[in-house]
C-alpha cells in the first residue's frame, strides 16, 4: 500500500515537463566499460529484493559478457520522485521497473519503448493475456509484468493469536474485519490495524466488491462521492473508536514496511500487496500470516491477481535489443526466477511459475500458497489507470488526513476530492 503525505508537485513537474520535452532520452546507454555495452538498470524494494536481484544480475552478466548491468534501488516513493525527475530530464535509465500507475503518464509522454517490436527476443507466449495486456497503451505494449500479486492483510500471527481473537479465514467481509479490529483494539488497547482509509488500494478492493471500478473503460472517474464518503465514514468510525491507527500513526506512512503501525508494533495488521510483505519479518519477531481481504457482505470479492510490477524500456535507449535481453532474462529464464522466487511477485511466466513451485520455501512459498485458492476465482485486473492517478493518490491522502484529523467531515472530503479528480482526468 505505497504512500506517504507527498505534494503533487512532483507529478505537476513531470507532466509539464514532458509536455515541453515529448520524448525521453537515456544518456546512459551510450556509455561502455572497454568493449563492454553498458546498461543502467533501476527498480524499488526493500534489501532483500536487491540481493536477490544482485545476484540475478551476476547471472545475467555471465551469460552475457558483452553487457554490464549498472543498477540501483530505493524505497517506492524516493524511486518514483527520483524516475520522474529523471523522466523530467531526459535520462531515464535503459531498463526500469515501472509501478501500474506509472505505464500510461510514461508511455503517453514518449518515454518507453513498444517492447512490441522486440518480440523476436522478448518472448511472452506464456504469459496470461490479461494480465499481459495491462501493460498496453492504445494497443502497443509498453511494459511487461514481471511479477503477480494480490493485495491481502498481512498480520503479526503470534500477536494476534495471543490477543485471543478468532483468526481472519476466506471469505470474510467488510463487516467482520471491522468487527475483529474492534475485538482486538478492546482486548488489548491498541488498535487492530492500519486506517485503510487513507490507501486507494484498500478503497479499490471495497469498490470492486461491490461491482464499481476506480476508472472506467474511457479513463474517468468509476464511482462517485456518494461510494466515496459511505468509505470514509466506514474507515473514520473505526479511528474514533480505536480500531484502527490514530491521524497521527497514519500520516507517518512513507511507502517503508519501518514507518507502518504494524512494522512500529503499534497494530496488528496493515492491508498490503503480498509480496512486499516480506519486509516485515525483520521487524515481527513471531513472523506473518496473509490473510485475504474482505469480501463484500454478499460475498463478492473485490481483490484480483495484478501485476505487481512491470518492467519497461527508455525508449531513446542507445541498445533497445540489449535491454530487451535482460527483461527477457529476468522474466523467462529459470535460473533467475529460482534467484527471485517470489520477490517481485509470483512469476506471471506460467511455465516458470510451476517450474519454481516445489522449490519455493519461507515467504516465496507462503506468498505462493496464498494466491493459489484464488487462481480462477478472481476477476480480470483492471486496465492500467490514466496518467492522473499518480497525483490523484497523493490526492487521495490528503483528503482523507482532512477526515483523520477532524477538519473535514467524509461528505466534504469526498465530493473535494470526486472535483478534483474529475478535473484532473481532463487536463
Amino acid at each position: 500500500m505505497p504512500g506517504n503525505r507527498t505534494t503533487r508537485s512532483w507529478a505537476l513537474a513531470l507532466t509539464l515537463a514532458l509536455s515541453a520535452l515529448g520524448t525521453g532520452c537515456s544518456t546512459g546507454s551510450d556509455q561502455a566499460t572497454g568493449d563492454k555495452i553498458l546498461l543502467r538498470y533501476t527498480w524499488w524494494g526493500n534489501p532483500d529484493r536487491a540481493e536477490r536481484t544482485d545476484q540475478a544480475i551476476d547471472l545475467f552478466e555471465k551469460q552475457h559478457p558483452d553487457i554490464e548491468i549498472q543498477t540501483s534501488f530505493a524505497g517506492y516513493e524516493p524511486y518514483k520522485q527520483k524516475l520522474a525527475t529523471q523522466a523530467a530530464g531526459g535520462d531515464v535509465p535503459d531498463v526500469m521497473q515501472l509501478d501500474y500507475r506509472m505505464i500510461d503518464q510514461y508511455a503517453s509522454g514518449g518515454i518507453l519503448l513498444d517492447l512490441g517490436k522486440q518480440r523476436s527476443t522478448l518472448k511472452t507466449g506464456e504469459f496470461d493475456p490479461g494480465l499481459l495486456a495491462t501493460g498496453k497503451v492504445d494497443g502497443k505494449l509498453y511494459a511487461i509484468p514481471q511479477g503477480r500479486g494480490s493485495e491481502t492483510m498481512v498480520y503479526d500471527t503470534t500477536q494476534w493469536k495471543a490477543a485471543g481473537v478468532v483468526l481472519p479465514t476466506a471469505g470474510w467481509t467488510w463487516t467482520q474485519w471491522a468487527d475483529a479490529m474492534r475485538e482486538l483494539a478492546e482486548k488489548t488497547g491498541k488498535p487492530g490495524s492500519t486506517d485503510p482509509g487513507q490507501s486507494e488500494d484498500a478503497f479499490e478492493v471495497w469498490l470492486r466488491g461491490q461491482g464499481k471500478a476506480l476508472y472506467t473503460k474511457d479513463n474517468q472517474l468509476g464511482f462517485t462521492a456518494d461510494d466515496l464518503t459511505r468509505w470514509w465514514t466506514f474507515t473514520d468510525k473505526l479511528r474514533r473508536e480505536g480500531a484502527v491507527s490514530s491521524a497521527e500513526q497514519t500520516t507517518q506512512l512513507d511507502g517503508s514496511v519501518e514507518n507502518t503501525p504494524l512494522g512500529r508494533g503499534t497494530a496488528f495488521a496493515e492491508m498490503n500487496w503480498d509480496a512486499p510483505a516480506s519486509g516485515y519479518l525483520a521487524l515481527i519477531p513471531g513472523g506473518v500470516s496473509l490473510a485475504p481481504m474482505p469480501s463484500n457482505e454478499d460475498g463478492t470479492p473485490g481483490q484480483y491477481f495484478k501485476p505487481s510490477m512491470f518492467m519497461g524500456v527508455a525508449a531513446d535507449t542507445g541498445h533497445p535489443k540489449e535491454s530487451a535481453q535482460l527483461v527477457d532474462f529476468m522474466l523467462n529464464d529459470s535460473g533467475a526466477a529460482k534467484i527471485l522466487g517470489a520477490s517481485r511477485g509470483i512469476p506471471v511466466n506460467e511455465s516458470i511459475r510451476d517450474e519454481i513451485s516445489s522449490d519455493l520455501k519461507d515467504f516465496d512459498k507462503t506468498i505462493y500458497e496464498y494466491q493459489a485458492p484464488f487462481e480462477g476465482k478472481l476477476n480480470a485486473p483492471p486496465q492500467a489507470p490514466p496518467s492522473g492517478d499518480s497525483a490523484l493518490q497523493t490526492t487521495f491522502q490528503r483528503d482523507y488526513d482532512q477526515v483523520s484529523y477532524e477538519r473535514l467531515s467524509p461528505r466534504e472530503a469526498a465530493e473535494n476530492y470526486v472535483t478534483e479528480a474529475k478535473a484532473e482526468l481532463r487536463s
